[in-house]
């Protein structure tokens, strides 16, 4: 896998429905993504852009009117690593006691 291939698997799709006009545009640029409801408001069949639809994905954000579309990168996740003997974080310390 290429890094570009994991940086595309990294983003996804997201709607804010309360900025959003129902201009459609979205819709156009990805359909592959993106429908409409009965409205005119965006639908998303996936929120997962695939490698090969981020530069469309990107556009189609850039071309929203009143920006209501984003594309979000998801953080990945740290390789998964044993604690090594020692390193564990101090516990916090509770006090059960009455206050003075």
């Amino acid at each position: 896998m290429t890094r570009t291939q994991a940086d595309a698997r990294a983003h996804v799709l997201a709607v804010d429905f309360a900025a959003c006009d129902g201009h459609g545009l979205c819709a156009e640029l990805l359909p592959e993504l993106v429908g409409l409801d009965e409205w005119g408001y965006p639908v998303l069949h996936s929120p997962t852009v695939p490698a090969e639809l981020l530069p469309h994905a990107r556009r189609a954000v850039a071309a929203c009117p009143v920006m209501a579309l984003r594309l979000d990168r998801v953080p990945t996740p740290p390789p998964d690593r044993r604690p090594s003997r020692g390193t564990t974080a101090p516990r916090p310390t509770v006090s059960h006691g009455q206050p003075g």
